[in-house]
């Protein structure tokens, strides 16, 4: 199943109270990026976002599951939104935000292992 550019357009709409977004296709996915940094993936019509040590018991405690890109035991570090809080736009965006924070945070911590 493909994504359709209705559900990438909703799912936009929902997250455009996090940060400034923009998306692109990656892995068969598409990859969204707020202000500059992903954190958040549409696979077959369905919203992921990135998870870690700052989120990670929030997905587990919803029975979400990570997105399994190939289709057996390997994961990523995103995970499916529950439908509850995909349909509360204030959950979403929390959550989004979580999401965003920790994406930035690694991504900070990666830039200073390398300099």
């Amino acid at each position: 199943m493909a994504n359709s550019e209705e559900y990438l357009a909703f799912v936009l709409e929902l997250l455009s109270d996090v940060a400034a977004l923009h998306s692109r296709p990656m892995f068969g996915a598409v990859s969204i990026y707020g202000d500059g940094t992903i954190f958040a993936m549409v696979h077959d019509d369905q919203l992921y976002l990135k998870v870690g040590p700052y989120n990670l018991q929030d997905f587990v405690e919803a029975d979400s599951e990570p997105f399994r890109p190939y289709g057996d035991e390997r994961t990523m570090a995103y995970w499916t939104v529950p439908i509850d809080v995909l349909e509360n736009r204030d959950m979403l965006t929390s959550w989004s935000r979580k999401a965003l924070e920790g994406a930035q945070l690694a991504a900070s911590k990666k830039t200073k292992k390398k300099s």
